[in-house]
C-alpha cells in the first residue's frame, strides 16, 4: 500500500493569500471550517507572488502564521509548490520562460501554465523556491504532503524545446537519423531527414503528415512535463524533506501519459468536475466513475480526490446548481471508487478574477445559513461516520485496457474515420456493461500486468506496444477470458502498419484474421444477429470483416454486402477463451453479452439480486471487511432493498426504496 493518512481527508483549496488584509475573515474561515468538519486544506497553490514578491526576496511569515493557526485547530495542510503560475517579475526579467505555440508565436505574460518546461531559468527559479519552502515548512507537523504545482499541461514549441526534442530523439534512436527515417517511414512524400537539426515539432506551418513524428512529439511533451515534475520533487528531496508528494491530474486529459506520471508520485490525486444534471445522472455517474477508476488503477491504490465543486462550476458552459443530495452522493461516489478524501475547489470564494463565481464551502455571503455550506457540513459528518474504511482498497476481477499512447495514435491515424473515432466512448461501452453488474473495473494500460484478472477487454487497441501480445497470449493460455474489438493490432509502437495479417501477433489466439473495416457515415447503421436464437442489435460507425480460422461465430451481420459474415466470435486457446467483437454495437448488446460472459468466467457479483438501472454498486476491501456501496443516481425514489446476507448497515437506511441521490454502505 502507498501513502496512508490517519483520516479520510476533507477540505479543499484554501487561498488566504487573497485575504491577508482581512484578518477577521481569516479567523472566521477557521471557525466555519471546523464546524463543517474540515480537517485538511491545500495551501499555496498560486501564491508565488506573495511568497517571493521580488526576485530573491522571500516572505514566508504570513504562510507560517496560517499553517500554525490551522494546525492549532486540527486542520492539516497539503502544501503546494507554486510553479503553476509565475509572478510578473519572472516573466519580465526572463522572457524565455514564456511559451511559444505551434504557430511559433511567443506568449506574453498572463494565464496559468504559460511557461516552458524546458527553460533552464524557469527550472532554476522553481527549484529555488521549492527548496526554500521545504527548508521552512517540510518538518512542520501540520504539513501532511506536498502538492506539486497544479494541473500540469500544455506544450511549448520554443527553440529550447526544439533542441530538447532533438536530444530526446537522438537518445531514443541511438543518434541514427536513418533509424528515424525507417521508424517514421519518411519515404512517404519524400520527407527523409538528412540530420537531426532538420527536425521540427509538428506544426500547420510545416510537418504534420508523418505520424511517427507526431506520436514521438506527444511522447516528448509528456516526458518533458513529467521530467519537470521530477525536478520539482528533487528540489524538495535535496532540501532534506521526504514527505509524500502528489500532483492533481485531470479528467479525460490526453496530453500527459498519466501511467508514466504516476510513477514519480507517492499518491495519485485528481480534479473532478462532472456536469451533473446535464443529462441523465446515471450516465454522468458512469462516466465519472470510470475516471475515478482510471486514477485508482494508475497505482492500484487509494487515491486523493483533490478538487471537486460543492456548488456551480463557473467555467463550464452552464454553471448549474447541484440538486439537494447531489453533493453528498457525488462525494461518496469518489470514496466508493477508492478515494481516501473529498476535497473542494474552493474553501472561500474569491472576490475577483476568473473563478470568483466558482462554488465554494464559504460563499461571498460568508455565513453558515447557506445551503451549500450546510450540505458540505453534512458531507464532513458523513466522512467521519465512515472513517473506518480509509485505506480499504478496490479489488477488480475485470480490466478494460485504456492506453494513452494508443489514443494518441488512434486520433492521428487518418482512417477509417477522420471525423470521430470515439476511442474514449468505445472504452466506456465496455466499462459500463460491467459496472451495471456491480463489478469493480480496473483500466490499465498496455504496460501493466494482466495477472490476477479473470476477464480482460481490449477495445479499439489499434496500436500494440510494451509486449502486449505476449501478455495476452499467456493470459488466455492460462485460462483467462480475453475480449478484443475491431480496429485492434493494426500498427506497432511507431504507428507502422503490421505486415502479414492483423491483429498482429494474435491471429492464432483470436482464431481469425481481420480483413477489411467498413466505416459507416453518421446516421448509417447495420445489424448484428445471434447465430442461435432470435436476438439482434443495432451497430454504427465501424463494422470489421474477418476471415474465420478456428473461431466460432456467435453473431453475424444482418445487412450490406457482408450480411451473414461473423460480427462476434469466440475461440478456445489453451485453457482460456478469446472473443472478438467486430462491430460498434449498441450498449444493450454489451450489457447482455457481458452478463453471460461474466457468468461463464466465474466472476462473482457483490449483490446477487438484480439491481435497477441508475443504482451503482462498488466494493472496497480492507484486511478485515468488505464495504459495499449502493448509490441511487436517479432523480426519483427507486424501489430496491439490498439483501444483507449477514452484513451490517454502516451508512444510510435500508427501507425497501432508495431516495433520489442516496447512499447505503454495507459492511461484511
Amino acid at each position: 500500500m502507498g501513502v496512508k493518512f490517519d483520516r479520510l481527508c476533507y477540505g479543499g483549496d484554501y487561498n488566504p493569500d487573497q485575504w491577508l488584509e482581512c484578518p477577521e475573515i481569516l479567523e472566521e474561515d477557521i471557525r466555519l471550517m471546523k464546524k463543517a468538519h474540515v480537517n485538511t486544506v491545500s495551501l499555496g497553490i498560486f501564491a508565488w507572488a506573495k511568497l517571493e514578491p521580488e526576485e530573491g526576496v522571500y516572505d514566508f511569515e504570513w504562510m507560517e502564521k496560517i499553517i500554525n493557526h490551522l494546525y492549532e485547530n486540527g486542520i492539516y495542510v497539503f502544501l503546494a509548490t507554486p510553479s503553476g503560475a509565475r509572478p510578473h517579475w519572472l516573466a519580465d526579467r526572463y522572457p524565455e520562460v514564456l511559451r511559444v505555440n505551434e504557430m511559433r508565436q511567443k506568449n506574453i505574460f498572463g494565464q496559468r501554465h504559460n511557461h516552458c518546461y524546458t527553460s533552464p531559468i524557469y527550472r532554476q527559479k522553481v527549484r529555488q523556491i521549492n527548496m526554500k519552502l521545504a527548508e521552512r515548512f517540510g518538518d512542520h507537523p501540520g504539513v501532511l504532503m506536498w502538492h506539486i504545482s497544479n494541473e500540469y499541461g500544455g506544450e511549448c514549441h520554443c527553440p529550447l524545446c526544439q533542441s530538447a526534442f532533438r536530444g530526446w530523439l537522438k537518445k531514443k534512436y541511438n543518434n541514427d537519423i536513418k533509424e528515424v527515417n525507417r521508424k517514421w517511414n519518411t519515404a512517404f512524400w519524400s520527407h527523409d531527414y538528412q540530420n537531426f537539426d532538420q527536425i521540427e515539432s509538428p506544426t500547420p506551418l510545416g510537418e504534420t503528415s508523418i505520424h511517427g513524428l507526431v506520436l514521438d512529439w506527444k511522447r516528448f511533451v509528456s516526458d518533458q512535463t513529467i521530467d519537470f515534475c521530477k525536478a520539482e520533487i528533487q528540489a524538495l528531496r535535496d532540501a532534506g524533506n521526504h514527505k509524500p508528494v502528489t500532483t492533481n491530474l485531470m479528467y479525460n486529459f490526453s496530453t500527459i501519459n498519466y501511467h508514466e506520471m504516476a510513477k514519480v508520485l507517492d499518491v495519485v490525486s485528481w480534479d473532478n468536475y462532472p456536469q451533473w444534471h446535464k443529462g441523465p445522472e446515471r450516465l454522468v455517474a458512469m462516466d465519472n466513475g470510470m475516471q475515478h477508476d482510471i486514477m485508482r488503477t494508475l497505482k492500484k491504490e487509494p487515491f486523493i480526490l483533490m478538487e471537486s465543486c460543492p456548488g456551480p462550476t463557473n467555467w463550464q458552459s452552464v454553471s448549474k446548481l447541484k440538486r439537494p443530495g447531489m453533493l453528498e452522493t457525488a462525494s461518496l461516489q469518489a470514496v466508493a471508487h477508492g478515494s481516501d478524501s473529498v476535497m473542494y475547489f474552493q474553501i472561500r470564494k474569491g472576490r475577483g478574477g476568473f473563478e470568483k463565481f466558482h462554488g465554494a464551502l464559504i460563499d461571498h455571503y460568508g455565513k453558515e445559513d447557506e445551503r451549500t455550506y450546510q450540505e458540505c457540513k453534512e458531507v464532513g459528518a458523513d466522512l467521519e461516520q465512515i472513517d473506518e474504511l480509509k485505506h480499504a482498497n478496490v479489488k477488480a476481477d475485470v480490466a478494460v485496457i485504456y492506453d494513452w499512447e494508443n489514443r494518441w495514435a488512434v486520433e492521428e491515424a487518418q482512417g477509417p474515420r477522420n471525423k470521430g473515432m470515439f476511442y474514449k466512448e468505445t472504452v466506456e461501452k465496455h466499462y459500463y456493461a460491467f459496472r451495471k453488474l456491480g463489478l469493480n473495473v480496473d483500466l490499465p494500460d498496455m504496460t501493466q500486468d494482466l495477472d490476477g484478472y479473470k476477464i480482460v477487454v481490449a477495445p479499439m487497441l489499434y496500436m500494440f506496444r510494451a509486449g502486449f501480445e505476449e501478455k495476452v497470449r499467456k493470459f488466455v493460455e492460462n485460462g483467462g477470458t480475453f475480449i478484443m474489438t475491431y480496429w485492434s493490432g493494426v500498427v506497432d509502437e511507431n504507428d507502422l502498419c503490421v505486415l502479414g495479417g492483423t491483429p498482429g501477433g494474435l491471429m492464432d489466439v483470436m482464431g481469425l484474421r481481420s480483413t477489411e473495416i467498413d466505416a459507416l457515415y453518421d446516421g448509417e447503421t447495420n445489424v448484428v444477429k445471434a447465430v442461435v436464437g432470435d436476438v439482434s442489435y443495432q451497430c454504427e460507425r465501424f463494422c470489421q470483416l474477418v476471415d474465420v480460422k478456428t473461431a466460432e461465430p456467435l453473431f453475424v451481420y444482418g445487412e450490406d454486402f457482408y450480411a451473414g459474415t461473423p460480427a462476434m466470435t469466440v475461440n478456445e486457446f489453451g485453457k482460456g477463451k478469446a472473443y472478438y467483437i467486430c462491430a460498434d454495437a449498441e450498449q444493450k448488446f454489451f450489457d447482455n453479452v457481458y452478463e453471460e460472459i461474466v457468468t461463464k468466467a466465474g466472476v462473482e457479483r457483490p449483490l446477487k439480486q438484480p439491481v435497477p438501472e441508475g443504482i451503482e454498486v462498488c466494493t472496497r476491501q480492507s484486511k478485515d471487511a468488505e464495504y459495499v456501496f449502493i448509490q441511487n443516481f436517479n432523480k426519483v425514489s427507486t424501489a430496491f432493498k439490498p439483501e444483507l446476507d449477514g452484513a451490517e448497515v454502516l451508512f444510510g437506511e435500508v427501507t425497501g426504496e432508495m431516495k433520489p441521490f442516496s447512499t447505503i454502505i454495507l459492511k461484511r
